[in-house]
């Protein structure tokens, strides 16, 4: 007598142990059971400040899942400050839940679980279009922004109001790390840190009548003090200013010599 195929006998079967979906199945079931609360601070400064896995949700989607390797409020802090200051975005519309987990796994980690199970069924979005990125660094400022990266979708705010401005006279040094500390987007600009250019931007003073400008009205202000070919460029998600003509297919706007330039419209 010959056999057939083993799994055509009744008293066989395959079966493949996938301890990483078991793993990935429990994480998102715990977080399921949680109730989503709102992206705000107060909330936030509840949180026990332990590693762990966390989601955000916009409405009633699923669109982010994300890791805190130290601390969990500290990094989802970063996630609010970022989303407050994007355009077609409203905070009040983001919540989110979050899991401590004590984990020591060598091959896989509990975000990686998360985002394989969901976006197997179309969640998580921002998981894969540019949410988690930082400074994506000088390299990129010419980089094409597809329609559908986060920054396109949600670009950064330039009528964000920055607070506590000097009135008064002020150099330019000081009034640029008030302004990058401030805004809740990269802001990069040409640092001068050797002996003989340390003191360039200390050199130009402005005199401020405001304590509060948007960004819009600093970035002017900023560029107003610097001769060409000083530009600064308005990307997706954040700005840039050098001493260099400055060009990318996603620029937004342009500062240059106090005035403001659509692309197209440069001079």
């Amino acid at each position: 007598m010959t056999l057939g195929d083993p799994a055509d006998l009744g008293n066989y079967a395959e079966f493949k142990l996938s301890i990483t979906q078991a793993l990935g199945d429990q994480l998102a079931e715990h977080l399921a059971d949680l109730t989503r609360a709102p992206l705000t601070q107060e909330n936030l400064d509840k949180l026990p400040s332990l590693k762990g896995v966390y989601q955000l949700y916009r409405h009633d989607e699923l669109v982010y899942i994300g890791k805190a390797d130290q601390s969990l409020p500290q990094r989802l802090t970063r996630h609010l400050n970022k989303l407050r200051g994007r355009e077609n975005t409203d905070i009040e519309h983001i919540t989110f839940t979050a899991l401590s987990v004590d984990e020591d796994f060598n091959a896989v980690t509990p975000e990686e679980l998360l985002i394989k199970k969901h976006q197997g069924a179309g969640d998580a979005p921002w998981n894969e279009n540019g949410f988690g990125i930082n400074d994506p660094g000088q390299n990129r400022d010419t980089t094409f922004f597809a329609p559908d990266h986060f920054d396109h979708l949600y670009p950064a705010r330039l009528d964000w109001v920055i607070d506590g401005l000097p009135v008064g006279n002020v150099d330019l040094k000081t009034l640029l790390h008030i302004g990058k500390t401030n805004l809740p987007y990269t802001f990069r600009y040409a640092h001068y840190r050797d002996k003989n250019k340390v003191k360039f931007y200390a050199d130009f003073e402005v005199t401020l009548e405001t304590s509060a400008m948007t960004a819009d009205e600093f970035f002017h202000l900023v560029s107003a003090q610097l001769p060409s070919p000083w530009q600064i460029m308005v990307l997706p998600g954040y700005v840039v200013m050098y001493p260099k003509d400055l060009r990318s297919e996603s620029a937004r706007k342009y500062y240059i010599e106090g005035e403001s330039f659509a692309p197209d419209d440069l001079p």
